[in-house]
């Protein structure tokens, strides 16, 4: 084969990549896309980034979300124009509702075909994939000529991280992607203008170390975009002796061992949480980067948290129209915030009129919640779901990641999947113990996310998928994945022949038990045609002889095909409440 005489701009995509240390392009091929795949074919012989081949479009974009959850790297995912872009709309307007940085790269036809109904047309005269993903995206764009290129990749990456972070789209003509480069190497550095933004206002920080002095009792509620302030929060906590309380979004940055933690408020939390709350003498709570949706809030709880005891903290100034109640926001980096904070209360003592009183650790209290759970288990009985968590918390050693898929698998992990720790507290976003895709919810999202963290992980932390058989269905193609790339991931399937969540959804409504059934599948046969491992587990027993170690070093993906009991319902009162209420 011919060498190609000059530089492509695909080439310059790639060149852009490598100065990110961006290891994978996760997509499909197709004709319009090729010469990005002549490139990647090009890096991957020189050791650069590789191209990950996904099953399905939305797939790749849940893989590239996994991965930047994992190594906090640029997620990138890509696809051919037409069907192939619209493919990866779910998976894009996902990580654009949980701020994940993405880029995202479609092809278009050549330029000289717009308008003439070239096959999978989506151009402007087409089916506009440019505007398409200019509602789940921070920035969506055509490059329409070479030159163009440099300033909207550099504009597009920054966006990325920006706040709010997210995803971000350029749509590349096939004859601009394949045609020569303006240029041979790239004129730009991306890390040096990638530099984080760590400032914040003073003047609501004087306001802030003034409120917490004063204060008599005091809250720290920890949600999404703690990742960077992990270790300061908890010191915070500590100097405070205030209760920590998680939303469902911060949970994987809270040791559940921890003394002051108090549980999850929000979807599938724990009493012990709003009770923490809702206390009489706290009169002070510091909600620190949650955007206070419906599943962080416990459906916009005045009660709890959307009144004027609440501080809100928060890098991203959007999540402020949620908590109009609070007595004061304060906008800037988090980590910046907190480390401030810090450094003025080394010389201030905070109000010690009440503190936290010695009892149970929410730990505690959520494992005798469990016990009364479980008490009337026995081995005859399919697995109840509250049992299967607290064993794979004991199972899987503390550096563990759990993600958890949209449904049941969210509701049941939320509550009662509580990991053990190493000592100290995570370094950041990327050490987080506990992932689900929360806000846009999609199914199968942490079946496409695992095989992206696995990635990042080489190996070196295990990756624990928790979802369930309907999510299964929709996305289990991308377990080949896991199988192509040799990727020791642990699916756990809550096998419960339903769509778990709307059989008890409707039950607790009142509705009609209707369309929720799915046939009766044995998985671990399924996992075993793709070329996994695949075991039914039919008992607890059955969990606790596998050979953990050895599943995790395994070259190559595991299934358990877990058999629960499907008429225990999972805590998913605070959704069903809301669907109540607005019908």
């Amino acid at each position: 084969m011919n060498p190609r005489p000059k530089k492509t701009l695909a080439d310059l995509l790639i060149d852009y990549l490598a100065q990110l240390s961006v290891d994978f392009v996760f997509g499909i091929p197709g004709g319009a896309i090729e010469p990005l795949y002549n490139a990647l074919a090009l890096s991957m012989r020189n050791s650069g980034p590789r191209p990950i081949l996904a099953r399905h479009e939305t797939g790749a974009a849940f893989m590239a979300d996994g991965y930047y959850r994992q190594t906090g790297k640029l997620g990138v995912c890509c696809a051919t124009t037409g069907p192939g872009a619209t493919n990866l709309l779910t998976g894009v307007a996902s990580a654009y509702e949980n701020r994940i940085p993405l880029l995202v790269i479609t092809a278009q036809t050549a330029l000289s075909l717009f308008g003439k109904g070239a096959f999978q047309e989506s151009s402007c005269t087409g089916i506009n994939t440019v505007s398409l993903f200019g509602h789940c995206t921070r920035l969506s764009s055509l490059v329409s000529h070479p030159n163009q290129f440099e300033p909207k990749l550099i504009n597009a990456v920054m966006t990325a991280f920006r706040s709010p972070a997210g995803p971000t789209h350029l749509s590349i003509p096939w004859d601009i992607l394949g045609g020569p480069a303006p240029v041979d190497q790239p004129s730009y550095s991306l890390p040096a203008l990638l530099n984080r933004d760590r400032s914040f206002d003073p003047g609501t920080l004087d306001q802030l170390v003034q409120e917490i002095v004063r204060a008599r009792k005091s809250v720290l509620v920890v949600g999404a975009g703690c990742g960077e302030a992990v270790e300061p929060i908890a010191t915070l906590a500590l100097k405070l002796n205030a209760a920590l309380v998680a939303t469902p979004q911060g949970k994987g940055f809270v040791d559940p061992y921890h003394p002051l933690f108090r549980g999850i408020i929000g979807f599938a939390g724990h009493a012990s949480a709003r009770a923490a709350l809702t206390d009489p003498d706290v009169d002070t709570v510091i909600g620190i980067g949650s955007n206070f949706s419906e599943w962080a809030s416990n459906a916009w709880d005045e009660g709890a948290l959307l009144n004027e005891r609440l501080i809100h903290v928060d890098s991203d100034a959007d999540h402020f129209a949620r908590s109009p109640n609070a007595r004061l926001h304060v906008h800037g980096n988090i980590a910046a915030i907190v480390a401030h904070v810090l450094d003025r209360l080394a010389d201030a003592r905070p109000s010690a009129s009440s503190r936290v009183r010695p009892g149970l650790s929410a730990r505690e209290a959520m494992g005798l919640e469990l016990d009364e759970a479980v008490k009337s288990h026995s081995p005859a009985q399919p697995i109840k779901p509250q049992a299967l968590m607290r064993e794979l918390a004991n199972l899987f050693p503390p550096s563990t990641c759990f993600l958890a898929d949209t449904g049941n698998s969210q509701a049941w992990s939320v509550h009662y999947l509580h990991p053990r720790w190493e000592q100290g507290h995570p370094r950041g976003w990327t050490d987080a113990r506990y992932h689900c895709a929360f806000e846009f919810a999609s199914m199968g999202w942490a079946i496409g996310a695992a095989v992206g963290m696995a990635l990042g992980a080489r190996g070196e932390q295990p990756i624990v998928c928790i979802t369930g058989d309907g999510s299964l269905l929709m996305s289990g193609q991308e377990l080949t994945v896991a199988v192509q790339e040799r990727l020791p991931v642990i699916f756990v399937l809550l096998n419960d022949a339903a769509l778990g969540m709307v059989k008890h959804g409707q039950r607790r409504a009142g509705s009609e038990a209707v369309a929720f059934e799915l046939p009766a599948i044995d998985y671990a046969t399924y996992a075993q045609a793709l070329g996994a491992y695949g075991q039914v587990i039919h008992a607890l027993d059955d969990l606790r002889a596998l050979d953990v170690p050895a599943l995790c070093r395994r070259p190559g993906p595991t299934l358990l095909d877990v058999r629960i009991d499907a008429e225990e319902a999972p805590p998913i009162g605070m959704r069903t409440r809301v669907l109540g209420a607005e019908r």
